[in-house]
């Protein structure tokens, strides 16, 4: 079948399903704004576990000053100039401290096992270890690295993982994968190293937390509720490492959640773990927004004295707390690190960072000037390919998901999007998980494109996040909402036709 009218002729030219017959829905009441005691809180959906410890770390200190309060490494003259020295927070008379301009974390969970530690006196390539457990350190590898941006003036918090198989160039040590940067030299060389991958970008400040430490805040805070996308079974004796996990929503201790992190022994492999992280920041951030939580705040704090370094001080941690009350969830878009896998004939695996799509995805979210030049050639390109499409980019990859087990609502949504005019719309894997709401997933960092697809479907939520079909720009999961949205249009007057 498909959509015989998926627009409206006008004079004026074509409009999308959304607006015919003002079949809109209205839109959703604002959050109310939260208290200032919750406030210290809210971080923790934004960079999945480890920002909430620098945010509450700020009740550490009897008094607002600029003393970092939960920095575990000092840092050379040198290495300190890598982070920026601009103020960034202003007061208001009594108030908490607040933003007063935009500000990029480098956020590091770090894994350290005992084999990893180099001690004097100890060989542990001669030894049979039979266990290797791990142990509460921040000189080992970086098991997961996110770059936050908080933006005042926009209102909004921006979200990059970065894949601990990026392949980079570390000074003095070659090509390695990113995740080598902080074992190699700490923070700073780390902060460098991301800063030439993402175009240049200006790091202000760090935060390192071992990954005991998530475990340990996760089970303080009372668990998490997240969707496992499917069972999950794997057993690494050396490790003491047994993930089983079955599929479906559940309540997962932080026991669980740190098998639901580091299981990545499927097709995709640590790319299907930076998108189980992001699914695990939105679950958190609806946890932190429970009133029971602010009773947990003692300990939270005990855990984190010692499982988090950073030099934000406590007048910026409160800041950043401060913001975070303020933001409201479709404020924070989650992206992922342009790239693809490299050979499966190479001896080592990289994620190859795609460096044009990159530039930009920092443009967009990170506000890096743009190489205006390749704007104006892709414009060029998509005006010649279809010079009567009322859409921005016809080119783009569209992937459509079913959460409805229903063909017709699968058809009639690829054929819509066809007749729009985007050339590149396909089928992908059904969504395991009825849904009540469309999801229109910005998997690129394209917003603007993902709500040009939301308005022409006239249905569903844009969510940026990484959480959708890898290789697509924009992926589409339809709910329920979709079921209802087409029986109007057809109530309407919208025509369906059976394809032979």
């Amino acid at each position: 079948m498909s959509v015989r009218k998926a627009y409206q002729s006008t004079p004026s030219g074509r409009k999308s399903t959304a607006q015919f017959n003002s079949l809109n829905y209205p839109h959703k009441k604002q959050q109310k704004k939260l208290n200032k005691g919750r406030a210290i809180l809210v971080g923790l959906g934004l960079a999945s576990v480890s920002l909430v410890s620098a945010v509450v770390g700020a009740f550490l200190a009897v008094t607002v000053s600029d003393v970092p309060p939960l920095k575990q490494v000092e840092l050379s003259s040198e290495e300190q100039k890598v982070f920026s020295k601009a103020e960034m927070v202003t007061a208001k008379n009594l108030n908490l401290p607040e933003l007063k301009r935009p500000v990029n974390i480098l956020v590091m969970g770090i894994k350290v096992i005992n084999s990893d530690l180099d001690k004097e006196g100890i060989d542990y390539e001669k030894q049979d270890l039979d266990y290797q457990y791990l142990v509460n350190s921040f000189d080992g590898l970086s098991d997961s690295m996110l770059l936050l941006r908080l933006d005042p003036d926009k209102e909004k918090v921006s979200v990059l993982s970065i894949p601990r198989d990026t392949r980079v160039y570390i000074e003095g040590h070659g090509v390695r994968k990113i995740n080598h940067a902080n074992k190699y030299g700490g923070p700073a060389l780390t902060a460098n190293v991301a800063s030439e991958l993402l175009g240049g970008i200006k790091i202000d400040r760090y935060v390192r937390v071992n990954v005991q430490g998530v475990e340990k805040l996760i089970d303080a805070l009372g668990g998490v509720t997240v969707n496992v996308p499917k069972d999950m079974k794997y057993n690494d004796f050396s490790q003491h490492l047994y993930i089983d996990l079955k599929k479906g929503v559940q309540h997962l201790d932080g026991d669980k959640a740190m098998q639901f992190l580091r299981y990545r022994y499927d097709g995709l492999g640590d790319i299907s773990r930076v998108q189980r992280q992001q699914m695990l920041m939105r679950s958190a951030v609806e946890q932190t927004l429970k009133p029971a939580t602010v009773t947990k705040v003692p300990k939270l704090l005990s855990v984190i004295q010692s499982n988090l370094d950073t030099n934000l001080t406590v007048r910026e941690l409160m800041a950043l707390s401060n913001f975070a009350s303020k933001t409201d969830r479709s404020g924070i878009k989650m992206m992922m690190l342009p790239g693809d896998f490299n050979s499966g004939d190479e001896r080592v695996s990289y994620w190859l960072p795609n460096d044009r799509k990159i530039n930009r995805l920092m443009a967009q979210h990170f506000e890096l000037p743009r190489d205006e030049s390749e704007y104006e050639l892709a414009s060029n390109r998509y005006a010649t390919l279809d010079r009567v499409s009322d859409i921005s980019n016809p080119r783009i990859k569209i992937s459509v998901q079913d959460s409805t087990k229903s063909q017709k609502a699968l058809q009639s949504a690829l054929d819509m999007l066809r007749e729009a005019g985007y050339r590149q719309v396909y089928a992908s894997r059904n969504w395991q998980d009825p849904l009540p709401t469309t999801r229109v997933i910005a998997q690129s960092g394209d917003d603007e494109a993902a709500g040009e697809v939301q308005s022409i479907l006239g249905v569903g939520e844009v969510v940026v996040e990484s959480t959708g079909v890898l290789y697509s720009d924009v992926t589409v999961q339809l709910g329920r909402d979709w079921k209802k949205h087409l029986r109007k249009l057809i109530e309407a007057g919208f025509e369906l036709e059976e394809n032979n």
